[in-house]
């Protein structure tokens, strides 16, 4: 009877000690000595090179993340093991435990906020619009009676739906599966323009065959921010990371990161993407916060 009373006590201490190493992804990577980062593979803030290589403005920052984990926790050696997502299954895998961190191209918003939590800010995106540059759309109105291209599990989708009712058009929605899927529907004249973030716009574009075929419109259709995703009530972990980002801004370190990826020729073209730091990235890092999106719609 004590015998089976103790086997009882024991399995429910391993059932309770699983349950918080899910809810305690610091314990999680110092018990396992190594952090899956959530890459993306044809973002403007991170993309893959092949083989396994992963780069970017935010996969360079999650790197640099992990390295001030590593301090933090004392371990001697740290494995950083990339697991590769999509805007459809990014949430999921986060939720089960396969990536501890995604550093991609997320929007933070608040239906997001119900089922993840977001570091602070790291880059304020503007939606815009790709298109041929022979192509006679000009503006958002000219969409009217064409296939439009954007990439399915992403804001970019409710982001067209809206501008939609408000300009009172009618499009076609074509979707790819990825960035670089929805590039190649506008690349193969299958849809006569590509609406996502002018980051993944201006990445795909100078990963092309041929760059000056394509250009992104002024006009902005949304603006949203942009942050590292994790695991919805680890507070413990949000603040290492969020105190990784902060010192990265502090210390002047992520603005020559933001150089390196969009002022200078990055691979595997050498082309430069020539995208200034804006006003709204500048204010993000001037005030770290964790806001939605929703609040940025209110400004």
């Amino acid at each position: 009877m004590k015998k089976s009373i103790l086997a009882i006590a024991l399995t429910a201490a391993c059932a309770g000690s699983v349950w918080a190493q899910a809810n305690d992804t610091l314990a999680k990577i110092k018990g396992s000595g190594s952090v899956t980062l959530g890459v993306r593979e044809s973002s403007g803030l991170g993309y893959t090179l092949g083989n396994g290589k992963y780069v970017g403005f935010h996969t360079e920052m999650g790197e640099r993340i992990i390295a001030d984990l590593q301090k933090q926790l004392g371990l001697s050696k740290l494995e950083t093991k990339y697991q590769p997502v999509t805007s459809q299954n990014r949430i999921p895998l986060l939720q089960n435990g396969t990536v501890d961190l995604e550093c991609g191209s997320t929007t933070n918003n608040a239906a997001r906020q119900k089922d993840v939590a977001f570091a602070v800010t790291t880059y304020v995106e503007e939606v815009g619009i790709a298109v041929r540059t022979n192509s006679n759309v000009h503006q958002v109105k000219d969409l009217n009676g064409k296939s439009v291209a954007t990439t399915t599990g992403t804001t970019s989708v409710q982001t067209l739906r809206k501008n939609e009712r408000a300009s009172g058009i009618d499009f076609k929605e074509v979707y790819g599966k990825d960035h670089a899927d929805s590039f190649l529907l506008l690349e193969s004249g299958r849809a006569e323009a590509f609406v996502m973030d002018k980051s993944i716009l201006a990445a795909n574009i100078a990963k092309s065959k041929n760059p000056g075929e394509f250009k992104i419109l002024d006009e902005v259709l949304s603006v949203e921010p942009i942050a590292c995703m994790l695991r919805k009530d680890d507070p413990a972990f949000k603040k290492a990371v969020d105190d990784s980002i902060k010192r990265q801004i502090k210390d002047g370190s992520l603005a020559k990161l933001y150089d390196k990826w969009f002022m200078q020729p990055i691979p595997p073209a050498n082309v430069n993407l020539k995208m200034p730091l804006t006003d709204s990235t500048k204010a993000a890092w001037a005030n770290p916060n964790d806001k939605p999106m929703e609040e940025y719609a209110k400004k």
